[in-house]
């Protein structure tokens, strides 16, 4: 009798732990540098082709850098659903990246002169993909007028951010007649608009 209970114990433990280990072990790992995504997901059900499934959220993540109205529960909750259309139910997802856990960084080139002497034409800059910005901060932001563009935060009102160019040299071009007037980029985005903040240039 003694023996039962304690081979009844000693199932019952395996059980757990392999039951516990199957949880724990539903996990995607994901790692943003930037500008390259990496992923691994482990899981201990064979039924999950992992190696579509990881490049499915590489795809994914890319397009949430590039996407302004994203942000990292955006980014979460894709991976989840991405994993169910898998098999993979209820995974433990851990984002990590060059700046830190939780955080989406990306890099982004600088095209033009408007913000010398602090940025050159053609640098980068790695940006935090977040809006929580301040005056003063250069943001990454999609303009109306301008397409995308990187400029200092001049002002904040409300969702209202005036946008400026660091460089404030004027120049002046006569061609056919007529005196072009060339200057730094001002303009209003709405807070949805900024794409993210520069932390690194």
């Amino acid at each position: 009798m003694a023996k039962k209970i304690i081979l009844a114990v000693i199932i019952i433990f395996i059980l757990s732990a392999f039951c516990i280990n199957f949880t724990v072990n539903n996990s995607v790992n994901l790692f943003i540098d930037g500008e390259n995504v990496s992923v691994q997901t482990i899981t201990l059900n064979p039924t999950v082709n992992t190696e579509n499934l990881n490049r499915d959220i590489c795809e994914y993540t890319v397009n949430i850098m590039n996407d302004t109205n994203s942000n990292i529960t955006t980014l979460k909750n894709g991976i989840e659903e991405i994993c169910s259309k898998y098999g993979l139910k209820n995974p433990k997802i851990n984002i990590d990246s060059s700046i830190g856990k939780d955080q989406i960084p990306v890099i982004v080139f600088v095209e033009g002169k408007s913000m010398l002497p602090t940025l050159q034409d053609g640098q980068s800059v790695l940006i935090n993909k977040s809006k929580n910005i301040h005056v003063g901060d250069i943001v990454v932001a999609n303009s109306d007028e301008y397409d995308g563009i990187i400029k200092r935060v001049g002002d904040i009102k409300g969702n209202e951010i005036y946008l400026i160019s660091d460089n404030k040299n004027v120049s002046y071009t006569y061609k056919n007649g007529i005196l072009y007037e060339t200057k730094g980029v001002t303009t209003w985005v709405d807070l949805s608009d900024i794409n993210g903040v520069a932390i690194s240039y």
